[in-house]
């Protein structure tokens, strides 16, 4: 593909995937790449929030498609919907997820498997259904997985969340290695301490929150804002000899 010297970072005419896009860390990526150009098909659970309005403010259009990915059964329907809306895929974004807190001595086989099924298996066999899409089109593709900081890091209390992020990064690898020759880039981002809803009582722990940002290097929690460029640059032209990598997105947190 040729570089494009003008804007390699355009999207215009591009459709992207993005699940768990309803808040926070989901819908700023997906208004990010609609902002670059792209339409975008949404995927949540019990709704899309405000990013509709978000991306419909870009001039962009929004498809909201429902979908519980505890199971892999949507994923067919999910590819379905946006071919139906769209007529191709050239983005995926999976970002959907879910974590359970449990000392390890206890941690419930229940817990395990919930994480497990949404944090990884429907990551591998959504990636499976948008390739096998970027494949019939003869188009080359984009998918861009969201792992953690704990994929490079152990953690506490979150055994099933940091086995399944280590294994998004893992898998994010290993598909780079077969579909790389596709012309399909597979690539991931690891988010730091992002100021998101789930860590609202993290930062209002005065303790922790100043344990926390003491150790950032840049000083502060991330925002949704801080992956505009990664999601963007990722989906993009720019990024076409980058397979295989995890770009960790965090202040700095994994140098320390």
């Amino acid at each position: 593909m040729v570089f494009s010297t003008v804007n390699p970072f355009d999207l215009s005419g591009k459709v992207a995937i993005v699940t768990g896009c309803n808040a926070g860390l989901g819908a700023g990526m997906a208004t990010a790449l609609a902002q670059a150009g792209c339409d975008i098909v949404g995927v949540s659970r019990r709704g899309p929030g405000n990013t509709p309005a978000s991306v419909a403010a870009t001039g962009r259009r929004f498809i909201d498609v429902r979908a519980d990915l505890a199971s892999i059964a949507p994923v067919e329907d999910i590819v379905r919907a946006a071919l139906e809306a769209c007529g191709r895929i050239d983005v995926l974004v999976n970002n959907a997820g879910i974590i359970r807190r449990c000392d390890a001595l206890e941690f419930a086989p229940d817990d395990w498997d919930a994480v497990m099924d949404v944090n990884l298996k429907s990551v591998f066999f959504l990636a499976q259904a948008a390739a096998r899409q970027f494949v019939k089109q003869q188009s080359g593709g984009k998918i861009i997985n969201i792992a953690s900081m704990l994929s490079f890091q152990g953690g506490v209390r979150v055994a099933s969340y940091t086995a399944a992020k280590s294994g998004v990064l893992g898998l994010t690898r290993l598909l780079a290695n077969e579909w790389a020759p596709r012309g399909i880039n597979v690539n991931a981002i690891a988010p730091g301490y992002m100021a998101t809803a789930n860590t609202t009582a993290l930062r209002e722990d005065a303790e922790r929150n100043e344990a926390i940002i003491g150790r950032i290097p840049a000083g502060r929690w991330g925002t949704s804002a801080d992956l505009a460029g990664p999601v963007v640059f990722l989906a993009s032209n720019a990024s076409d000899y980058v397979h295989g990598h995890t770009l960790a997105v965090d202040g700095g947190w994994l140098t320390r």
